[in-house]
């Protein structure tokens, strides 16, 4: 009784948050304790020569989940959607290089190609042994998600798309100034892209078809151009937009491996993202029929508006992959 009371004072001075007291009011350990699956682990391993981030949650010996990020987030981006895949799926989120809390190495030691991204995914992949997982691919994790089921696709047990495009179709006009830059690299082409990597360029990202903007967490776009503003970091993020080009080149070598192992393949889609159009999560079904594909009255970042919608859908679709 009378911790209950000194409770109730430091609640009403302010000092003590609501949480708190509900936690005191219970006996019950298991209501009080956290699931030791929904815990995140934060980890670094060594893929490619690089310090590679990680999260980790989950059952170790259960299916696991790779999730891959996209520009120019990192991890982070999937702070809401672990918790709720981690109670029966082994989860990994990995950042990649250049990103988050990975390594950034110069770029005249490290090449900033989706090539080599993709290589360190693999050196990620081997080095922690993992057999069969199925991927999440978003933005830039779909081409680098994609080039390692083609170099593996044994190991690949579902794919899930969060605007992660692999058509040409789902392009949108705001490519043309990155593909005027493909076509001549020039330095006046390079430079109008700088605008891809300011505040305001981060900030279109995340608001942009948003329905109601409050539901965008301020950390997310926030810890995103801290890393955006590192130095060297605008230079290597051009590098990137430059390398670009090579993942619509291998479209064809994508589709060709959706219509050989027909995987299963869940489409989950902000239908107002101002760089991938809805006609590019359609088109999963034309070399998967089996495709599923949602569409979300959000942006680019659907996770930030959608995550409860969207995880519910990966788990239902995780509940019937292969293990």
């Amino acid at each position: 009784m009378k911790k209950i009371k000194l409770a109730t004072i430091f609640m009403l001075a302010g000092l003590l948050p609501n949480s708190a007291i509900m936690a005191q009011s219970k006996t019950s350990t298991k209501n009080i304790g956290e699931n030791s699956s929904a815990q995140v682990h934060y980890r670094k391993v060594v893929a490619n020569g690089q310090n590679i981030f990680y999260r980790e949650a989950g059952p170790a010996g259960a299916p696991t989940i790779l999730l891959l990020h996209g520009y120019p987030t990192s991890s982070h981006m999937f702070r809401a959607l672990i918790p709720m895949l981690s109670s029966k799926y082994h989860v990994l989120a990995p950042d990649l290089p250049g990103f988050g809390y990975s390594d950034a190495p110069d770029r005249t030691k490290f090449a900033y190609t989706f090539d080599n991204i993709a290589k360190t995914m693999q050196s990620f992949v081997d080095g922690l042994a993992l057999k069969r997982f199925a991927i999440y691919v978003f933005d830039y994790g779909a081409p680098t998600g994609f080039r390692l089921a083609l170099a593996n696709p044994e190991k690949i047990t579902g794919i899930i798309s969060q605007n992660g495009n692999a058509y040409v179709e789902g392009l949108s006009t705001g490519w043309k100034p990155i593909q005027k830059y493909w076509e001549h690299e020039t330095k006046e082409n390079r430079d109008a892209l700088r605008t891809f990597v300011t505040p305001e360029g981060t900030k279109f990202q995340y608001f942009t078809g948003v329905e109601d903007t409050t539901m965008v967490a301020p950390e997310s776009y926030t810890l995103d151009q801290h890393f955006l503003d590192r130095p060297e970091s605008t230079e290597i993020q051009l590098d990137l937009l430059k390398d670009y080009k090579t993942n619509v080149a291998l479209y064809p070598k994508f589709q060709e491996y959706f219509r050989t192992y027909k995987p299963k393949l869940l489409a989950v889609w902000g239908d107002k993202d101002p760089f991938f159009l809805p006609p590019g999560a359609e088109a999963y079904k034309r070399d998967i029929p089996d495709a599923i594909v949602k569409f979300y009255n959000t942006g680019h970042f659907a996770l930030e508006t959608h995550v409860r919608e969207i995880g519910n859908e990966i788990l239902n679709f995780l509940a019937v992959l292969p293990k």
